[in-house]
């Protein structure tokens, strides 16, 4: 949260799946939409949340496999775990608040008297968190009779359902909506300007209740989350039902109620004749990297115009330092693009940017520094990336770009046409 120097424009708090991440999109084509719209407008004086019921474990393994940018706060096994930035530093003051009236061999004893309780797998069994699986039918039933044994020996606690499946066990303090609350007191006069929460299931209800909160359910929001809309949220004009899935719907929420720009680059670019946001080096990056990306794929037209405006953003001395080492300069490696058209067609070829800060060290001078992401087939592979830009009336001409791979992973080595 120190990331930013004033108060954040949006905070976008959002659970993972089947809200951010659609399991059933393969292409990904919605999360890669939300991508390319947060850095290109938002990441710069924004904050983004993850707000999820997986653990630590499977959060990680997550990010293995969808292209999830970095968050700045990441709330983890229901609303009881909160890190920090990419490196997940734990609030250690958070977990140790949850030991008010919480015993968790106690939970375990007598949840273990229950047939119809099944363990979720080690990982998911967290110090303030025990997780079941139990049939739809018995839930409520096991919910009333669990909860009344439990408070009888003295625990102060919250039993979660989600998903038709997924009873969760928690301290009474803990979940996604306390999490959030406790969040929102340590800004410290620095409370975001306008916070937007994203759900699909009721382990997410508890962030629509936060006060002064704008609210997006996806139109593929369960049962139990729309039953609790019904019942306790229904006049609330600060909570859309969106008519789009998934990240999809966040992109919706977030022009339905006018928290910025709400069309992603991936959908208005059609041609390199993009930028018009001048000054916004986030954008830049952004749609660079997606013109080189439909040229790959063989979505625009093969013509020399279209390189020629690519070619235009490039200083005519400029270089490129690969991840691998080899430096060339900018007129090799735009010759060797010019040469690529449509050959990643096959390979369901994506590329994105991460983390996308810039800072202005002359008066028309940006460094920009960002992950640049490249899936290929099965394979993902990221650099770090630092590129030198120079304002000019006509918009950024590109100086220098510098690649390493990201934590000196070792990966094969691309093409070194490939920025």
């Amino acid at each position: 949260m120190d990331r930013l120097d004033c108060a954040a424009r949006v905070m976008l708090v959002s659970d993972l799946d089947y809200t951010m991440v659609d399991h059933d999109e393969s292409s990904d084509n919605a999360l890669l939409r939300f991508n390319a719209l947060w850095e290109a407008y938002f990441r710069h004086d924004s904050l983004l949340i993850y707000s999820t019921g997986r653990s630590p474990t499977i959060y990680k393994r997550l990010r293995n496999e969808k292209p999830l940018l970095t968050p700045d706060i990441t709330v983890m096994s229901v609303g009881t775990e909160i890190a920090y930035g990419d490196s997940l530093v734990p609030d250690v003051h958070w977990e140790q608040s949850l030991n008010h009236r919480w015993d968790r061999n106690i939970v375990t004893e007598e949840t273990a008297k229950f047939a119809e309780l099944v363990p979720q797998s080690e990982t998911e069994q967290r110090p303030h968190k025990v997780s079941f699986f139990v049939e739809k039918a018995k839930a409520s039933q096991v919910i009333e009779i669990l909860e009344a044994r439990l408070i009888e020996r003295g625990l102060d606690i919250k039993i979660i359902y989600s998903g038709g499946v997924a009873l969760d066990v928690l301290p009474r303090g803990a979940g996604k909506g306390q999490a959030l609350t406790y969040l929102m007191k340590k800004f410290d006069g620095k409370s975001p300007m306008n916070t937007l929460v994203c759900g699909d299931s009721g382990n997410d209800a508890e962030l629509f209740s936060v006060p002064g909160v704008y609210g997006v359910m996806v139109s593929n929001a369960q049962e139990e989350l729309l039953k609790w809309h019904e019942v306790n949220a229904k006049s609330n004009q600060n909570i859309l039902h969106a008519s789009e899935r998934c990240a999809a719907g966040i992109v919706q929420a977030i022009g339905h109620f006018g928290l910025g720009h709400c069309i992603s680059p991936r959908d208005e670019m059609d041609s390199l004749e993009y930028s018009k946001d001048r000054i916004n080096p986030g954008l830049e990056v952004v749609n660079f990297y997606l013109a080189c990306e439909k040229w790959q794929r063989g979505e625009v037209e093969k013509s020399t115009q279209f390189i020629q405006n690519l070619k235009s953003k490039f200083h005519t001395s400029g270089v490129f330092v690969h991840a691998s080492g080899v430096e060339q300069p900018f007129y090799e490696c735009l010759k060797a693009l010019e040469m690529s058209h449509g050959h990643m067609q096959t390979f369901n070829f994506r590329v994105w940017v991460d983390r996308v800060s810039s800072a202005q060290i002359g008066s028309d001078t940006w460094l920009v520094k960002f992950d640049k992401w490249e899936l290929s087939g099965k394979e993902r592979r990221c650099c770090l990336t630092t590129a030198l830009l120079n304002l000019k009336p006509e918009g950024f001409t590109w100086m220098h770009v510098h690649q390493r791979w990201m934590d000196s992973t070792t990966l094969e080595t691309v093409r070194t046409w490939q920025f």
